[in-house]
């Protein structure tokens, strides 16, 4: 285009700079190829008479004619004047449009007619003389009208208003033009008036091309010109200057005339000598060649140095500002294929080894499992925005909606919900890169029906989370897409194809995006008042010689190929950018014979639906480059079609990557520029979404002051450009919260604020340093530095919390009582879990002390203190530790508050360090450096909302003072008071919680008594009595310190924390041992609360003990000092709460002590044992004993008048080898916090609030380094001593957010019914119940061979006459009937039908017997279900391999067939085999069942699956029709959790449990073959040990087809749960070492009379729900399910009935709930019968079977009772109901329980037992007293008989 016009010579103003029009005009046609001369552009215009006044002085009458006003008719000499011009070369005529004269009022709908008329003749007229109307929208004056309503052009209201008027115009006079001008004469504007104008003129072109869409290029919409800058005459002298050509002379042109014909002249002057002009023009503007925005804001920094940064700007970002950090979900999650997750691009590139060094993101950070562990993260960086991504595959596992995966949901759910419970913004993702691989085999983003999917898949993300997340990018770096996955193949896809795939997945990626934001804006926008935008990444470009324009272009170019191919579609006008499209243009047109590219095209509806789709713009930076000018040649891609290269700057700081160099300043200039070209007229934000650096993976990973220095200035940068610049940046996130796997790099390069460890399985997470500085400017929200805010704590106890007087102990103490009520209660009565929880405003808390953390032992003045001396001269502390450096919280206190904040504590215990604060103990000593530390530590507690609570002293004595003697000295109590009063007057304003002493009892006897603890003085028989004195006066005295000067002004609570243990007496039936309980008690706790909190001196028993001791001495006084009456009344009541620290429970005996030496510890008179049931921690004599708080606080209640109790240390130690997966501490907080809670809830306790101990790993006092007790890990090898959280951290978070344990949905009673047909059972086994081994003709079994062997079954049990079954079918039968079940199972014992296992014989009699059991089942209306085998093998056929044999498939299908045939009629339920898994494992595996055989279980197994599925296809052939039955297996299995939840390899460990246990023989029953894991594992393991083959047999194609399907029924038999984890075996080739796996159980579960079983009923409910995923929700008959006891029988069985209960609703809710299709449930057993190798030891009955009688007489439990009523009621009815009609079988009257003893090895009762040695005795003295003791004999026999009558009698009543 040649634009030329006499007119414009006078003047043009572009952005910021002026221009000669002259040099623009060339240059102009210097860019364009114009081979066809008449393309120029001639212009000629109208001037006003004021122009031409200033031209001549007189206008002339031609002058006049250049001018026009429409307010008046036009000239009619204007026709021939236009004819004219056309003559001379003019092309187009200029028409400035009157914006007064059209609207007056400044509104469309009110236009001036006759003005409108005016301009459109004068357009006609140009038209029809060949001219061409150039019009001017606006000059200067706006219209009266508008401007006294709005004002000028600073107000954004005449800007819309022009915006109505130029739609106004184009409606008129569109069609007439396709030149415009929008504005002119705008030299009077500046700044915001100048900036609005701008905008106008953006707008109103974008608007002209959306009305005018067909137009394209055709359409001129030239720039904004104005009038009064440059005159003609400089343009005459400038061309005069630059052309010097005998061709060209220019005329002085003074005249009208002159002036009229410049246009023609220039024309002369470039046609003929344009070769001139071109060297001037390169050296005059080296900005013409590149955007007008790129150049504004790159000349804007032009001045600036590259390689010095700015000096910092220390502002703040503005209030609200977003702080975010990120991550991507196939970067961090892993768990690839779990929960039914579709395979992504990114997973099959990895498991084809793509990646650095084999790596995959098949775990990546195993968040998956961890979102508690990543959101603890969260709140420790103090973010309020978490950007992740969600994995399309994970929700759609093909990508389409049909495959949805509701667990895939379910854990964005946990996520999103985790995060806004924490006060986090969740910002989703929809697409970061991993697509799904189903999509991908059908083209992926080159197909356009992944629009389609996309939209769909964001349909479903919106309207499943879009109630909670309000801001969503739909992609994230789209640019990577399109060129790393499918340009240069680099990322996968893997597709190489830059000419035609990239820009097809850039089209379908704009068209996908602009639907999904579409369907948030019509679905969703009004009900969720969200966003939706896009976050493109982009570099900056720089040209790399700024004095050549051509490197400007380039770099214009490069962000025009990167940015804008994405933004200007969304942000401009719906297109690609003009740039891209004509450079691509031009290339195609260069390369004919090998395409660079292939640009697709946007239809006009496309353009329209792309537009405006975003609420911000979303950049992701990370670097900049220096770019230049090359030639790409043909070249693909964008360097080559782009003609650009990219480079670095030496002197740039480089990163581990290859791509990011730290070049802060270009994110400031890139926000300028975006700011600029595409948010100008879309006023949206700009969201900053990524930002960060990788370092290495190897070295010092945390110390990473590099990305430090990155993060620093590139925020800053970001904070200038709003503060300086005017950029709208709303958020700033880091990349990334975390190390994660990233691409083709794998794990080598971390972005992480938070360190990873890949090689270990627990996916440990660390801060790093830049967490912590992250973390910093988050609180100060920038670099400012701001004001601490908290909120100071009310005023409020103003007078004491004294608890009332009280009388001195009793010897024992009335509160002896606890023992009574607590010692006899069961194990069951004492595991029992609580749930509930504490009232608000329970303080929970962690702690810490100062010696053991702060380190800087001699830093910034701090004195020595007793342990800096003692562990600096001894080696007696493990590894010659101490605490010079400790955890180095003097110097970490942002690390430290990272962890408080994370775990979201309500208070935090720490101690002040005496010596810091006095180094010498005095106050003429102070260190105010010491001083500031404490101020910022609880000025910072308090910006977060964590009380502090202060301990005065924390056994870290001054070393000066100990030289006074310390605390045997004293003159320490006013010393302790000095000290106490400072802090008091510092510190009190904001500290509401005093402590004066922690454990004085500790610090009086292992410090003065012992000698163990500094000082190290050995004095155990006066000192700790002394030194306690001074300790409860020092503390007395502080106290009234507080009360008398500052509990007015403070408010405050001041008190001591004791330490105690609890005691239980070794026989709580001995008075003697429950007095020398008390007195343990006395002399720990009451040595010091007595004091404090009773009357004002020591307990009696302890003064009675010391004095005694003392006389017996010889001593003339007693050891125990004396308070005076004065000493009393000041002691007395000096506390305001009660604080106890408390770790464990000794088991406490009387004993007669040593006199000599005279020692505190004899003084007690007692012995010491640990409690031997509990487990034991790292640290000896401390076991965990979880049921000794809750007494201990009842006792502490009771004993002091019922204070409030604070709980301020409880903890438990692990030991080194225990880092993160601290299960034990779990475990403990879990019992521990429980026993608190029940003293609150049940016991009324006053429970105040719980401190665990403690915060971090730390100085362990005697054990150093080599125990900790922290919730987070100290790696004390690291000079930063980094800190990672433990898993105990994350739960007691849980403890904390739930404020204890509220009761869960697993534990909540589901009031429903089982279906009417409901079938209810109870179960026996032949061997274990029929006896009768040898009668009526029966064969001899493996069970009867393996129960005579000796040492295999317990006490030498055997089953000879079990409960005598085989004749007692009656007594059986009326059992049954009583428990009103519907259905009996029982077994058939094979070799009492077939006693060689063969039918070479059918014994008869065995059938009979079974016939006789049929008939009377029949009688009563109860259907047998007939087990076909369970366990009894016939001996016979054991000694041909019995089930190592393969020919055992024929036998027992024979055996099946005379069943069959023979019981058939009256048997409608057959199980074929019942528990295969103990035949085949512990038969033939582990040898512990009969027939006792070693590492055959895999054979067995084979055999055993093949003979049930030849059985099943006998039934089914030959029965089926005619008996109409139904056939199966029973199959049994634990459920099995992961130990860690957290942690995926657990997760593995217990789907592999469940696979190698139930589907071992489920999968080829049901699902065809052995389970793939077992398949593979035991292949692998077997090939491994250099076997041929694999150890597990393989079925063939045929076998598999036949056992497949031969089900009728999932019989299953269940009891309990475990919890699974990961164990390598090495080498050991068996089951065990194949399976891999260990396990362990919950310490909350509770125990059985079986070591095995533990009461979990919840696991009963997923095991079923898992049955019904796994195999297709079969119909499923619940055969076993019940719990055994052991020891002394009580018919009262509240842990049976307790199981039953909670067990049979769990299968309720599996039914009911989960969709279970559940027919029946069995509970086993019907009595207590021969239990295995257990023998009659465990007992599994509802029914008790008296041994003791030879008629082994049924006696009911009351589960029986309960087990009836369920059944009777269906279920559970609700009581909300009222009562049901079979509610009245709820209660039984209590059975008193049945003492057992052993007597001669006979398990008899008492009474039994005595009868027995009344006999034994008559015998021995038959010669005297023969017949009186015969007598006496009989007449106890019947008073047993009566007894039994009783018993029976009872069970009638049901």
């Amino acid at each position: 285009m040649f634009l030329l016009s006499w007119r414009i010579f006078y003047n043009m103003l572009l952005p910021g700079k002026l221009f000669s029009l002259c040099l623009i005009t060339v240059f102009g046609c210097m860019c364009q190829k114009h081979e066809d001369p008449r393309q120029a552009v001639f212009l000629a215009g109208p001037m006003t008479s004021e122009q031409v006044e200033g031209l001549s002085g007189n206008p002339s009458d031609w002058a006049l004619l250049d001018t026009f006003d429409c307010g008046y008719a036009l000239p009619p000499e204007f026709q021939q004047y236009f004819k004219f011009l056309q003559t001379t070369g003019v092309t187009h005529y200029k028409v400035p449009l009157s914006w007064t004269q059209l609207l007056p009022t400044g509104l469309s709908s009110q236009p001036q007619q006759a003005a409108v008329s005016c301009y459109q003749t004068l357009m006609k007229q140009l038209l029809d003389v060949g001219l061409q109307p150039l019009v001017i929208l606006h000059g200067s004056a706006v219209p009266e009208a508008l401007r006294s309503k709005y004002g000028g052009w600073e107000s954004q209201e005449l800007v819309e208003m022009f915006q109505q008027y130029a739609e106004f115009v184009f409606g008129l006079f569109g069609e007439l033009t396709d030149s415009w001008l929008t504005l002119s004469c705008l030299d009077e504007l500046r700044d915001a008036e100048l900036q609005n104008a701008l905008d106008a003129h953006i707008s109103v072109y974008q608007r002209y091309h959306q009305l005018f869409p067909g137009r394209g290029r055709r359409s001129m919409f030239y720039d904004i010109t104005c009038r009064d800058l440059i005159n003609v005459l400089v343009c005459r002298n400038v061309l005069q200057n630059i052309v010097n050509s005998p061709h060209l002379s220019i005329l002085p042109f003074q005249t009208f005339a002159e002036k009229m014909f410049v246009g023609f002249l220039l024309k002369y002057v470039i046609q003929f000598n344009f070769q001139h002009l071109v060297p001037y023009i390169r050296n005059t503007l080296p900005t013409s060649s590149c955007s007008m925005t790129y150049c504004k804001v790159w000349s804007d920094f032009a001045t600036k140095t590259l390689s010095e940064p700015d000096a910092l700007l220390n502002e703040s970002f503005p209030d609200g500002f977003q702080w975010a950090t990120s991550s991507e979900s196939f970067k961090v999650e892993g768990g690839w294929s779990e929960d039914g997750k579709g395979e992504t691009i990114w997973d099959r590139w990895g498991h084809e080894n793509h990646f650095f060094d084999n790596h995959t993101a098949d775990l990546a950070c195993d968040s998956y499992n961890k979102v508690d562990y990543d959101v603890y993260l969260l709140r420790g960086l103090n973010v309020n925005t978490y950007q992740f991504s969600i994995s399309w595959a994970r929700i759609f596992p093909s990508g389409q909606r049909g495959s949805q995966s509701e667990k895939g949901v379910l854990y964005y759910d946990k996520l999103i919900n985790a995060l806004i419970e924490s006060g986090i913004q969740p910002v989703v993702t929809l697409y970061h890169w991993d697509l799904p691989q189903a999509l991908q085999d059908y083209g992926g983003w080159t197909n356009a029906s992944i629009v389609e999917a996309f939209k769909d898949y964001a349909d479903f993300c919106f309207s499943r989370f879009g109630d909670r997340v309000k801001t969503w990018n739909t992609f994230s770096s789209p640019w990577v897409v399109s060129h790393a996955g499918y340009g240069t193949g680099e990322h996968p896809p893997g597709v190489k194809d830059y000419v035609v795939a990239s820009y097809k997945v850039t089209h379908n990626i704009l068209k996908s995006h602009a639907e999904a934001w579409h369907v948030y804006n019509d679905r969703y926008r009004k009900a969720q008042g969200g966003e939706v935008g896009i976050a493109l990444n982009s570099d900056w470009a720089e040209p790399k010689d700024p004095s050549r324009p051509e490197d400007t272009a380039a770099a214009d170019r490069y962000l025009q190929f990167m940015l804008g191919w994405f933004a200007h579609p969304i942000f401009v006008n719906g297109d690609y950018p003009e740039t891209l499209k004509t450079q691509i243009e031009q290339k195609r047109n260069k390369c004919p014979l090998s395409e660079p590219a292939r640009l697709p095209v946007f239809t006009a509806e496309e353009s329209k639906r792309i537009h405006g789709t975003a609420d911000f713009l979303g950049l992701n930076h990370y670097t900049s480059w220096l770019i230049n000018s090359t030639d790409g040649g043909c070249i693909p891609g964008p360097h080559g079609v782009g003609d650009f290269q990219a480079h670095v700057d030496p002197s740039w700081s480089s990163t581990v990557s290859d791509w990011i160099y730290s070049t802060p300043w270009g994110l400031r200039r890139l926000l300028n520029y975006i700011s600029k070209e595409y948010l100008n007229v879309t006023k949206v934000p700009i969201h900053i979404t990524g930002n960060g650096m990788p370092t290495e993976y190897s070295g010092d990973t945390l110390d990473d002051t590099h990305r430090v220095d990155y993060l620093k200035s590139y925020i800053n940068e970001a904070l200038k450009a709003i503060h300086l610049d005017g950029v709208n940046v709303q958020r700033f996130t880091v990349q990334s919260l975390m190390d994660s796997f990233e691409g083709p790099q794998g794990h080598s390069e971390r972005f992480g604020l938070h360190h990873v460890d890949f090689d270990l399985p627990d996916r440990p997470r660390t801060p790093k340093q830049s967490a912590y500085f992250y973390s910093k400017i988050i609180e100060n929200n920038g670099f400012a530095s701001r004001e601490k805010l908290f909120n100071a704590q009310e005023t409020k106890n103003i007078e004491p919390n004294k608890v009332s007087s009280l009388p001195p102990s009793t010897v024992p103490s009335q509160t002896k009582n606890v023992w009574s009520r607590f010692s006899s209660q069961t194990n069951f009565q004492r595991k029992l879990y609580h749930y509930g929880t504490f009232p608000d405003g329970f303080s929970w808390g962690v702690s810490s002390s100062a010696y053991q953390i702060e380190g800087a032992w001699n830093a910034d003045g701090k004195g020595p203190s007793v342990w800096d001396t003692f562990t600096n001269e001894t080696s007696s502390i493990p590894g010659n530790a101490d605490g010079d450096v400790a955890c180095d919280s003097y110097n970490r206190l942002d690390e430290d508050l990272y962890m408080l904040r994370a775990l979201r504590v309500k208070s935090y215990r720490f101690s002040l360090s005496w010596s810091r604060i006095f180094p010498d103990g005095r106050r003429t000593s102070l260190n105010q450096k010491g001083v500031d530390y404490y101020n910022r530590l609880i000025d910072e507690l308090l910006a977060y909302n964590i009380t502090p609570m202060v301990t005065l002293y924390h056994w870290d004595l001054p070393q000066a003072l100990q030289n006074l003697s310390g605390w045997e000295n004293e003159d320490m109590i006013n010393i302790f008071n000095e000290f106490c009063d400072f802090c008091f007057a510092t510190f009190g304003d904001r500290v509401k919680f005093w402590m004066t002493f922690n454990q004085p009892h500790t610090i009086a006897w292992s410090g003065y008594g012992l000698g163990q603890i500094p000082p190290n003085v050995k004095n155990p028989g006066t000192a700790p009595y002394r030194v306690a004195h001074n300790l409860i006066k020092a503390h007395a005295k502080a106290y009234h310190t507080y009360d008398d000067k500052y509990r007015k002004s403070q408010g405050g609570q001041v008190s001591i924390a004791l330490n105690a243990d609890w005691v239980e007496p070794k026989d709580v039936n001995a008075p003697r041992e429950v007095v020398a309980a008390d007195r343990a008690l006395q002399f720990q706790l009451g040595w010091f609360a007595h004091p404090i909190f009773k009357n004002g001196d020591y307990p009696d028993a302890m003064k009675w003990q010391v004095g005694n001791k003392s006389e017996l001495q010889g001593l003339s006084e007693t050891r125990l000092p004396a308070f005076t009456e004065e000493e009393k009344r000041f002691i007395k009541g000096t506390a305001d709460m009660f604080c106890v620290n408390h770790y464990t429970t000794k088991i406490v005996g009387h004993l007669t002590a040593r006199l000599s030496p005279p020692s505190y510890e004899y003084d007690k008179d007692l012995s010491e044992a640990e409690e031997s049931d509990s487990p034991s921690t790292a640290i000896s004599k401390q076991k965990a004993v979880a049921w000794g708080l809750r007494r201990l606080l009842i006792w502490i209640k009771e004993e002091y008048g019922d204070p409030e109790i604070y709980i301020t240390e409880n903890g438990v130690a692990t030991d080194t080898k225990t880092t993160v997966d601290d299960i034990d501490r779990v475990f403990y907080y879990k019992t521990y916090v429980d026993e608190a809670l029940k003293a609150h809830n049940l016991d009324g306790v006053r429970v105040k609030g719980y401190i665990a101990t403690s915060l971090m790993d730390s100085f362990e006092w005697l054990n150093g380094y080599k125990v900790g007790f922290g919730l987070h890990h100290v790696d004390f090898t690291n000079p930063h001593r980094p800190r990672t959280p433990k898993r105990s951290a994350h739960y007691y978070y849980k403890v904390m957010k739930d404020n204890g344990f509220p009761l869960p949905d697993d534990e909540r009673t589901l009031y429903e019914e089982f279906p009417m047909a409901f079938n209810w059972s109870t179960a026996s086994a032949s061997y274990q119940i029929e006896g009768s081994w040898r009668t009526d003709g029966k064969g001899l079994s493996i069970w009867d061979k393996f129960a005579h062997t000796p040492l295999r079954v317990d006490n030498s049990y055997n089953g000879d006459i079990a409960c005598d079954s085989y004749n007692k079918v009656d007594e059986d039968v009326a059992v049954l009937k009583k428990l009103k079940v519907t259905h009996y199972r029982f077994s058939v014992s094979w070799s009492r039908v077939l006693p060689d296992g063969t039918y070479n014989f059918i014994n008869e009699a065995g059938l009979d017997y079974y016939h006789r059991l049929l008939d009377a089942l029949k009688a009563a209306n109860i259907e047998p279900q007939v087990t076909l085998y369970h366990w009894d093998l016939p001996l016979a056929l054991q000694k041909i391999g019995g089930w190592e044999n393969e020919i055992m498939v024929r036998r027992f299908y024979e055996y099946a067939d005379v069943l069959f045939s023979r019981l058939g009629q009256k048997v409608k339920f057959w199980i074929t085999l019942n528990e295969p898994y103990i035949v085949a494992n512990l038969g033939y595996g582990y040898g512990t069942f009969a027939p006792g055989i070693i590492g055959k279980q895999y054979i067995a197994a084979h055999n055993l699956i093949k003979a049930h599925a030849e059985a099943w296809h006998l039934y089914n052939r030959k029965y089926r029709a005619k008996q109409g039955g139904i056939i199966s297996i029973t199959i049994n299995s634990d459920w099995a959790e992961p130990r860690n939840p957290y942690k995926q390899e657990d997760v593995d460990a217990a789907k592999r449990y469940l696979q190698f246990f139930i589907g071992w023989f489920a999968h080829p029953i049901f699902n065809g073959d052995y389970p793939e894991v077992m398949k593979k594992t035991i292949h692998e393991r077997s090939l491994a040990a250099g076997l041929p083959k694999s150890r597990l047999p393989e079925f063939t194609p045929e076998e598999i087809q036949r056992i497949k399907g031969t089900h009728d029924y999932f019989g299953f038999n269940h009891y309990t749960t475990v919890l699974s984890y990961p164990v390598d075996l090495g080498k050991q080739q068996d089951y065990e070492g194949d399976r891999g796996t260990g396990t362990t159980h919950d310490r909350t579960w509770i125990e059985s009379g079986s070591f095995w079983l533990k009461i979990t009923p919840f696991g009963f409910r997923k095991i079923l729900k898992f049955i019904k995923d796994e195999y297709g929700n079969p119909p499923v008959y619940v055969t076993e399910n019940g719990i055994s006891e052991r020891g002394a029988v009580d018919l009262n069985d509240i842990h049976r009935k307790h199981y039953y209960e909670k067990y049979i609703n769990q299968a309720l809710k599996a039914q009911v709930l989960d969709g279970v299709d559940l027919r029946g449930y069995t509970a086993w057993s019907l009595m207590d019968n021969f239990e295995w190798a257990a023998g009659y030891s465990e007992r599994f009955g509802l029914f008790f079977v008296n041994r003791s009688d030879p008629n082994l007489p049924r006696i009911p439990k009351n589960s029986a009772s309960r087990y009836a009523s369920i059944i009777s009621c269906n279920g559970f009815p609700d009581p909300a109901l009222g009562p049901h009609e079979y509610t009245t079988l709820l209660t039984t009257t209590p059975i008193p329980p049945v003492n057992m003893v052993n007597f001669l090895g006979l398990e008899l009762s008492s009474d039994d037992a005595g009868v027995a040695l009344y006999v034994l005795f008559a015998v021995l003295l038959v010669s005297v007293l023969g017949v009186i003791f015969v007598v006496y004999g009989l007449m106890k026999t019947r008073r047993k008989l009566k007894k039994t009558a009783v018993a029976s009698l009872q069970m009638e009543k049901m």
